[in-house]
C-alpha cells in the first residue's frame, strides 16, 4: 500500500501571505478581469477559473485535494453532508434511468434513498449480501450502472470483499461506488478496484461531531463533471460544502491518523474483554469475526481495525436498558452518529436503521437487540472496562 499519510503531508496548500495554513475564502463570486474569460468558463472552454462558489472555492479545491491524497484518487469533492455524496454520485452516474445492484447492509438513510426516493427518478435498485457474489453477479441487468457497497457495514460489520466485486464490475462495464465512512486510513477502496469512494465527513474525518459534511474522491474526470455548469449533479442542486467547515476539515486531516489508531486501540481492547468474558461482540479485529481475514487482507497496516464494534442484547429494551445504565455511569453517550472522541451507542433497529423493514431487518440478521458502540479514545481503558462490564453484569445478572 502507498503511504497515504506522507502524501497527505506533502500536499500542501499556503496562505496569501504564506502563511503556513490556507486562508478561508469566504466569497460567494469572483472577479473576472477580462469579461471575455467568464464567458469561456460557462462554456467549458476554459478551466480553472473560479466562477461561483456553487461550483467551486478555493477552500473547498484545497480540501479536496489533500483528501484525494489521503483516499489515493485523483480529485475529490467536498459536499454538504454524505448523503449528499451518495446521492449525488449516482445521480451523475445513471442520470437517464437505469438500475443498481446494493448490498443489502447500508446505512438505514442510504437504504431509504434507495427504496423510496431513486425509483421516483426512475432507477430501480436490487439489494443483496454483499459477500455473496454469485448473487451480486446474478442480479445484475443490461441496464445495470452501478454496483454499490460499504466498505465495511454499517451496522453489522460485514467486510465486503471489494477485490471481487471490482472484477465483477469489471467483466460487465459497471461503476463501482463504496462508502467508507466506517474505515478511512484503514481500507482505501480505490486501491482495490472502487471507482468512486464516498465518506460521511461528520463521522471520523471531522472527530469532534460538530458539522455535517462529506465527500466524494473518484476520477479528475467524474469529480469536473459533478461541477459542469450544464449537467453537474453538484452544481445544480447546489449540496456544496461551506468554506468554513472545509478549512475545518482541512486542518483536521493532519491528525486522522492519530485519531484512528487511538479509537482502534481502545476498541481492540474493549471487544478483547468482552469476548473473554463470553459477551456477544462483534469487531473485525477479532479472530473470531467471520471476515477478519480478509478485512487483515485488504487493510492498510498501522491503524488497526477501526472503532466500530456491536453487542447483541437479544432485544431492543435490553439493549436501550445496558445502553442507559453505560450512559449514566458515564461509559458513553446514547446518541446516533460516530467517531467521536467519546464513545457513542445507539440501537439500529429503532433508530439509523429503522427505515429498514422489520422482516427485511431479519433477512439482512440484524437482530433487535443490537447495540452499536462508537468506542471513543477519552478516559482509561481499564476503567471504560470496568464501568461496562458493571453495567452488563447488571442488566443480564
Amino acid at each position: 500500500m502507498k503511504n497515504r499519510i506522507q502524501a497527505l503531508r506533502d500536499t500542501q496548500d499556503f496562505g496569501e501571505e504564506g502563511g503556513v495554513v490556507p486562508v478561508i475564502d469566504v466569497a460567494s463570486t469572483s472577479t473576472f478581469l477580462n469579461p471575455a474569460d467568464m464567458e469561456k468558463t460557462f462554456t467549458g472552454e476554459l478551466q480553472g477559473c473560479y466562477l461561483y462558489s456553487r461550483h467551486s472555492n478555493p477552500s473547498v479545491n484545497a480540501f479536496g485535494k489533500k483528501f484525494a491524497a489521503l483516499e489515493g484518487t485523483e480529485a475529490a469533492l467536498g459536499v454538504s453532508s454524505g448523503m449528499a455524496a451518495i446521492a449525488c454520485s449516482i445521480e451523475q452516474l445513471v442520470p437517464s434511468g437505469g438500475h443498481i445492484v446494493s448490498s443489502r447492509t447500508v446505512y438505514g438513510g442510504t437504504y431509504a434513498f434507495f427504496k423510496n426516493v431513486l425509483p421516483r427518478r426512475g432507477i430501480e435498485v436490487t439489494f443483496v449480501d454483499a459477500d455473496d457474489l454469485n448473487a451480486i453477479e446474478a442480479a445484475i441487468r443490461p441496464e445495470t450502472k452501478v454496483i454499490f457497497t460499504e466498505s465495511l457495514s454499517n451496522p453489522l460489520l460485514r467486510m465486503s470483499n471489494l477485490k471481487a466485486i471490482a472484477q465483477i464490475k469489471n467483466r460487465h462495464n459497471l461503476k463501482m461506488v463504496v462508502d467508507n465512512t466506517f474505515v478511512p486510513l484503514i481500507i482505501n477502496p480505490a486501491d482495490h478496484g472502487a471507482d468512486v469512494v464516498i465518506h460521511s465527513c461528520t463521522k471520523y474525518i471531522s472527530g469532534a461531531s460538530d458539522m455535517i459534511s462529506g465527500v466524494i474522491a473518484s476520477s479528475a474526470e467524474f469529480i469536473h463533471s459533478l461541477i459542469d455548469v450544464n449537467s453537474g449533479v453538484v452544481m445544480l442542486t447546489g449540496p456544496v460544502m461551506d468554506a468554513k467547515i472545509a478549512h475545518e476539515l482541512y486542518l483536521r486531516l493532519d491528525h486522522l491518523a492519530i485519531r484512528i489508531r487511538a479509537h482502534s486501540e481502545a476498541a481492540s481492547f474493549l471487544a478483547n474483554r468482552m469476548e473473554e468474558a463470553k459477551i456477544p461482540v462483534i469487531y473485525p479485529g477479532l479472530k473470531s469475526h467471520p471476515q477478519h481475514s480478509l478485512m487483515t487482507e485488504l487493510m492498510n497496516q498501522g491503524y488497526g481495525y477501526g472503532g466500530m464494534l456491536t453487542v447483541d442484547c437479544g432485544t431492543s429494551q435490553k439493549a436501550m436498558e445496558l445502553a442507559n445504565e453505560l450512559q449514566q455511569i458515564k461509559f458513553g453517550l446514547y446518541a446516533v452518529s460516530l467517531g467521536f472522541s467519546r464513545t457513542l451507542m445507539s440501537c439500529p433497529s429503532v433508530s439509523t436503521s429503522s427505515e429498514i423493514p422489520t422482516a427485511e431487518q431479519k433477512e439482512m440478521n440484524l437482530s433487535p437487540g443490537l447495540l452499536r458502540l462508537s468506542i471513543g479514545f477519552t478516559g482509561n481503558t481499564e476503567i471504560m472496562w470496568d464501568r461496562f462490564l458493571h453495567c452488563y453484569k447488571k442488566v443480564f445478572p
